[in-house]
């Protein structure tokens, strides 16, 4: 399975690992799986630390380039096909971030794994609820 990580689940994984589900932590943990990080992601964890709504250490610049080594995440690219692919999906927002992620799981076949009720209860991805 390819998974997309949405940003919460990205840092609870390397974080707090307890507030995963008991499937969603298998399917993390399987080497069998693989686990992408979009960059709207990236973006969104520095926004969060910019506004002081997130901390982590050394600094949000470090911590998200020592999480992207220590777990061999993949890298999902933001292209024009995924900006295109919003028109495909559904979500009852409008949060930029999520439409961004939601498209990038559609074009590139992979599965968003999220606690985000609005993401669960969308249209056109793949989802594996984290509840």
């Amino acid at each position: 399975m390819k998974l997309l990580l949405d940003t919460h689940i990205w840092i609870w994984s390397v974080l707090e690992p307890r507030r995963l589900s008991k499937r969603v932590a298998r399917v993390l943990s399987s080497s069998a799986n693989e686990v992408w990080i979009s960059p709207v992601s990236t973006w969104e964890i520095l926004a969060l630390s910019a506004k002081r709504r997130i901390t982590l250490l050394p600094n949000a610049q470090e911590w998200i380039a020592a999480s992207m080594t220590h777990a061999l995440f993949r890298e999902a690219p933001l292209t024009h096909e995924v900006v295109m692919g919003m028109e495909q999906i559904e979500l009852s927002h409008r949060d930029p971030a999520d439409w961004f992620l939601a498209a990038t799981a559609k074009s590139f076949g992979l599965t968003l794994v999220t606690s985000d009720e609005k993401m669960i209860h969308g249209r056109g991805y793949s989802v594996l609820a984290n509840i």
